[in-house]
């Protein structure tokens, strides 16, 4: 796993509330959550309790682009503590398979 986690508050129930919100999003084509799948490279939790989030899709023509980083902010903007959610769409560096957790590997076959 290679997402970077920038917990400024040191809350670190909050840090866990924050992923675990985010591995309640799925990409409707694989059967893994967003953060075990790799697309979640940055997790900023700012003092102001503003989470700040950079990701990426599997591909740049991903059919649910337009939906994905929406579901990350609605997910993570729910959950107690947080105050405000920035989602920053990135496709550098390029999703690849090694960005998966060993849990996602295995689900798809990878290991």
């Amino acid at each position: 796993m290679h997402t970077v986690i920038e917990n400024h508050t040191g809350d670190q129930d909050l840090e866990a509330r924050v992923i675990d919100a985010i591995r309640e999003v799925y990409d409707p084509e694989i059967p893994v959550n967003v953060f075990d799948l790799g697309l979640i490279y940055v997790i900023e939790i700012r003092e102001d309790r503003t989470i700040f989030i950079k990701m990426t899709l599997t591909t740049p023509n991903c059919p649910v682009a337009g939906v994905l980083p929406g579901q990350v902010e609605a997910a993570v903007g729910h959950t107690d503590g947080v105050e405000d959610v920035i989602v920053q769409l990135t496709f550098d560096p390029p999703f690849t398979p090694d960005l998966m957790s060993d849990e996602a590997k295995v689900a798809l076959g990878f290991m």
